[in-house]
């Protein structure tokens, strides 16, 4: 018999059912098929956007289907701001930026959860600016110096 590789995975904090109920319920959808479209379309955006361990981590914090979606599409070489994200995500999903907002919104409040503070903050830290209010966090700005 051969030896199955076997992925090292951490315990799930949430089965992919619950992330879609979560989901759900964060973005008052009115079917289980309209939040697992919004999950999808996200994650596979955010997916162009996250790189390196950030993404090695996230995607083993998130629920197998999900980590699947994020890790499926190869990141971008030229990162979105947050804005750019939800312009970016409107244009391909075919609605409005309002829309593709309110879906970011829901799923990635289920997302930061996942992936903790320690996680999110590093996350944070190496995406352009204005991905803090998608993720449901302060948006901070560092101080500028005088020239």
């Amino acid at each position: 018999m051969y030896d199955q590789p076997r992925l090292d995975r951490p315990s799930i904090a949430m089965t992919f059912d619950q992330m879609l109920e979560r989901v759900r319920y964060e973005g008052a959808y009115p079917t289980r098929e309209r939040a697992e479209e919004a999950i999808h379309a996200v994650l596979t955006a955010l997916g162009r956007q996250i790189t390196g361990d950030e993404r090695v981590d996230l995607a083993h914090r998130l629920p197998t289907e999900a980590a699947l979606i994020l890790t499926a599409s190869a990141p971008d070489a030229e990162p979105l701001t947050g804005w750019g994200f939800v312009k970016d995500l409107a244009t391909r999903t075919g609605g409005t930026p309002a829309v593709a907002r309110w879906d970011t919104g829901a799923v990635l409040a289920a997302v930061a959860s996942l992936a903790g503070p320690d996680l999110l903050a590093r996350i944070l830290h190496r995406l352009p600016e204005g991905y803090a209010l998608l993720f449901g966090q302060a948006q901070l700005r560092q101080p500028q110096l005088a020239a």
